[in-house]
């Protein structure tokens, strides 16, 4: 990783000015952007109209989509940096808030809302000493995408099963706490390395015994 002073160039767009880097108006960016809106929304419907089939329309659509605006970013050659800090983003909105909404109505129990919680606060603990020695964030890894998956495939079901009496509640609810444990464990696995690749960063910027970088 680079230190964020130095900017890495970009092709330009045919005609000068903009790079594709710095473009705004992209489709990748209007999907992130509906997807950011949908969670004050989502939050809405589930506690204060407790719209619950409303509700779990507006969270699957925005669970599935995670991979949409990524995808079609590199398909159109879209990607952005903007685009790249949406996308995070808006996957760590929706886990924070379906985790706090799931909480207050106890669909999942505190103990899974502060376990992810608190692997949220290292991070950001790791972030601000990435900032303090002139580091931007590290890339997003796959294991942590692959955790955000699961967590957000796992909030579906488990709000199916927890307002519905069929015979398949059961079924699917194991369904989504297995998806969802799993989840909680390579979200600690990604922080774990994010943590990791801080330090040997951080050891990199101190000064040695000569006052040069170690």
């Amino acid at each position: 990783m680079s230190r964020r002073p130095a900017r890495t160039e970009h092709p330009r767009e045919p005609g000068g000015g903009t790079t594709a880097a710095d473009r705004v108006l992209t489709l990748p960016n209007l999907i992130s952007f509906v997807r950011l809106l949908g969670v004050p929304l989502f939050l809405w419907l589930f506690l204060v109209v407790e719209a619950d089939v409303a509700a779990i329309v507006v969270l699957a659509l925005g669970g599935t989509s995670d991979w949409v605006d990524g995808w079609i970013a590199r398909r159109l050659g879209q990607v952005s940096r903007l685009g790249e800090l949406l996308d995070p983003l808006a996957d760590r909105l929706y886990i924070l808030a379906t985790l706090l909404a799931f909480t207050a109505r106890e669909v999942v129990p505190w103990q899974f809302t502060a376990a992810l919680l608190a692997r949220e606060l290292l991070l950001l603990g790791s972030l601000a000493v990435l900032r303090r020695y002139g580091y931007g964030p590290p890339p997003v890894h796959y294991v942590g995408k692959t955790a955000t998956f699961m967590l957000l495939a796992a909030f579906p079901l488990l709000l199916i099963a927890s307002v519905t009496t069929s015979v398949t509640a059961t079924t699917i609810g194991a369904i989504g706490w297995g998806a969802a444990w799993w989840g909680l464990v390579l979200y600690w696995v990604a922080g774990a390395m994010y943590v990791m690749q801080a330090a040997r960063l951080v050891r990199a910027a101190r000064p040695g015994p000569g006052g040069a970088p170690a």
